[in-house]
C-alpha cells in the first residue's frame, strides 16, 4: 500500500480575505471551492489554492467552519521558498500581513530565513537559498 502527502488545510475565519492574501503574496490561484459540505456535523466553506491555475484541486486549502469563531494561531507553520526574500516580505506587508521575525542569514545551511504572518496571524517560514 502506498500513501502520498497531497494537501494541507489551514483553518481560518475569513476564507475570502485569506485567499486574496495568499494569491497576492505567494502567487497561488483559487482552483476549486466547497461550500455547505460537512466535516462530521459541521458545515464548512473552503477554497482550494494551487500554484498551477489549471489544477483540479489545490495542495493548500483554506477551510472555515461556518458556525465557529476564529481559531487560535500556532497550530502549524507554513513553509514557502523564494528567490527574493526582501521582495516577498514587501508583498506580505502590502497584502496586510506582518513580518514576525526579520531576515536571518544562515550561511552554514546556505539559506536566509524570515518569518511572516497572514492577516489572521498564521505563521509562515520563508526561505531563500543562497548560492
Amino acid at each position: 500500500m502506498t500513501s502520498t502527502f497531497s494537501f494541507t488545510k489551514l483553518v481560518v475565519h475569513d476564507v475570502e480575505k485569506l485567499a486574496a492574501f495568499y494569491s497576492a503574496v505567494y502567487g497561488l490561484h483559487a482552483v476549486n471551492r466547497v461550500r455547505g459540505e460537512s466535516v462530521g456535523q459541521e458545515a464548512i466553506d473552503e477554497i482550494m489554492l494551487s500554484a498551477d491555475p489549471k489544477a483540479p484541486f489545490g495542495s493548500f486549502v483554506l477551510l472555515k467552519y461556518v458556525e465557529r469563531g476564529p481559531s487560535p494561531n500556532g497550530e502549524l507553520i507554513l513553509g514557502f521558498t523564494t528567490d527574493d526574500l526582501p521582495a516577498l516580505l514587501d508583498r506580505v506587508r502590502a497584502a496586510g500581513g506582518s513580518v514576525y521575525a526579520p531576515i536571518k542569514d544562515m550561511p552554514e545551511l546556505k539559506i536566509r530565513v524570515a518569518f511572516a504572518t497572514d492577516p489572521e496571524g498564521h505563521l509562515a517560514e520563508l526561505v531563500q537559498v543562497v548560492t
